[in-house]
């Protein structure tokens, strides 16, 4: 009796159904950048110094350039970049008192520059930026810098809640049900942050927009890993990453050609309003259904599968269940996670994993970002190196496996950030190199967590795993940059070294995990726990039982 994917293989495993499927999700994708990223454009920190009244004024009326202002009035302008002390702190002087000399104008009111006490920037600060974001709005600088930081933290706090509740509304209700909820959900979110007068507000629904959007794209992931067969899975898997990529490219164009960070967010938001139109467009999971006892669903989705397809259909499908089950529907547990010890470990080390490359994707990212430089250049250049890495793993997985390169990457992203803190600061073009590598391994390593682990869970409770795996990506997102900001007080590049350990050791455990290349997706548990076996007993599966016309 064949199984789902030996169904496919006559339906069309990749034809015209898959493929409308794949696309429109592949939207779904790419609009997930903003919520993401964002942050990168919605929260840029222009450079900026304290206003001081009358200082103007003084310019003007002695002449002096931009630069000569900077020396004269602001403390510690040395005219090779601003410190702490030239953006949040100030000279506590009257620049609007008579008498001030366009030469030594400290010296004419104080008589020593050295002896000019300084001040917090009671009066706000003078930002060098043509157009607007959170932080310029709202002065999120100095004492106050801390604030942005939340603002980020609290969409990766969304992921993190959001991972485990979207997750068990997918694997219960349906991945449909679930995608048309989130988008809605994550759309009047979007609109409505646009309008919040507040900071506090603002922090609010981001949050509530990190509830949902997380929980969607990943729900989407499922969903387009299920619906096609198992030639075609980490293909459709790569690409709808890859999709995400395509999202960065054009929020970089975008946020280039709107720098407001209000009227951006509105621009990348509204168009996702057109993906409510899956409800019409988009399938339910045939294998979603079949877990849940909705056999009848299932097979009218097939059904429609190979109409599409023009391919032929058999006469005449029985029934679908799941054998010496009777058909009982199966409900998804967190206990199911960890009950038994395949499970137990392949979670684990998908937990460490998930957490390792979250750390070093951004943490490299971060650490890049610290030299000053273009910021929509700096942005194209991470988004551009991702695609050879989606390369990279639709070249190598089919012939080596996904274990070994995905070892690999981890191992090559770990060494290459320890060549990147070893090479002295007079070579800078090889750390260049050096530190590209490094985030092209880890793209690597990111993209093969995601699909490997649809791979290693049983349909019923798969959604769940990858939501609850993936959370421990959201408390990465959360630590890196107190791991990159933090050490590099202590030594610019011992953040490297962290990340070189977390690397290194992840490439090591990937090679406990069991290898999924060419395997039939699990359905239950104990399919999971037989994968190690060269001869294990006979499995749950689903079945269709067909009955030929003579």
């Amino acid at each position: 009796m064949p199984t789902l994917d030996d169904i496919l293989e006559v339906v069309g495993e990749f034809d015209r159904f898959q493929k409308q499927t794949f696309f429109v999700l592949c939207l779904l994708s790419a609009a997930f950048t903003p919520v993401y990223v964002g942050v990168v454009f919605f929260g840029f920190i222009p450079e900026h110094r304290c206003f001081s009244p009358g200082v103007a004024e003084l310019s003007q009326r002695c002449g002096w350039s931009l630069e000569e202002q900077l020396n004269h009035t602001i403390p510690e302008w040395d005219g090779h970049g601003a410190g702490f002390g030239s953006r949040c702190r100030r000279y506590e002087v009257d620049w609007n008192a008579t008498g001030i000399s366009c030469t030594d104008p400290l010296g004419s009111l104080m008589g020593n520059r050295s002896t000019v006490p300084l001040g917090p920037c009671r009066d706000g600060w003078v930002y060098d930026s043509l157009g607007t974001s959170l932080v310029t709005e709202f002065d999120l600088v100095c004492e106050d810098s801390w604030k942005l930081d939340l603002f980020q933290s609290s969409v990766n706090a969304g992921f993190f809640i959001g991972s485990i509740n979207i997750g068990y509304i997918a694997d219960r209700f349906g991945r449909k049900f679930c995608l048309l909820n989130t988008i809605l959900a994550n759309v009047v979110c979007g609109i409505l942050l646009v309008f919040m007068p507040t900071y506090l507000w603002i922090v609010i629904f981001r949050f509530l927009q990190g509830l949902v959007s997380k929980g969607c794209w990943t729900a989407g992931y499922i969903l387009v890993t299920e619906v096609v067969g198992p030639k075609y899975r980490r293909t459709v898997g790569i690409l709808y990453q890859a999709a995400f990529s395509v999202g960065l490219l054009v929020f970089d164009a975008i946020a280039y050609a709107i720098p407001h960070w209000r009227w951006l967010q509105l621009t990348v938001t509204l168009p996702s309003c057109f993906l409510l139109l899956y409800y019409w467009c988009l399938p339910e999971s045939p294998r979603w259904l079949i877990s849940q006892g909705k056999n009848d669903k299932a097979m009218k989705i097939v059904s429609d599968m190979a109409k599409k397809n023009q391919k032929k259909m058999p006469s005449h499908f029985e029934d679908i269940k799941f054998e010496d089950d009777d058909g009982r529907k199966q409900s998804p547990s967190l206990i199911d996670l960890v009950r038994t010890p395949q499970m137990r470990k392949n979670t684990l080390i998908l937990m460490y994993n998930w957490f390792t490359s979250s750390v070093l994707y951004q943490g490299l990212i971060m650490h890049m970002g610290l030299a000053a430089g273009n910021m929509y250049l700096d942005f194209l250049y991470s988004a551009l190196v991702e695609f050879p890495a989606a390369f990279i793993i639709i070249v190598t997985i089919d012939r080596v496996g996904r274990r070994y390169p995905w070892a690999a990457a981890n191992l090559v992203a770990g060494a290459a950030c320890l060549v990147t803190a070893l090479v002295p600061e007079d070579m800078h073009w090889l750390k260049v190199i050096a530190a590209c590598i490094g985030r092209m391994g880890i793209t690597v390593a990111f993209e093969m967590v995601c699909f490997v682990n649809t791979e290693l869970y049983p349909t019923y409770i798969r959604n769940l795993g990858v939501m609850v795996c993936s959370s421990l990506c959201d408390i990465g997102g959360v630590i890196v940059p107190f791991i990159v900001y933090r050490l590099v007080e202590v030594w610019h590049d011992l953040p490297l070294i962290v990340f070189t350990v977390l690397g290194l050791i992840a490439g090591g455990l990937v090679l406990l995990l069991p290898e999924t290349k060419g395997r039939v997706l699990p359905e239950t548990v104990e399919d999971v726990e037989n994968f190690h076996r060269q001869s294990s007993p006979k499995a749950k599966k689903i079945y269709l039982h067909v009955q030929m016309s003579e």
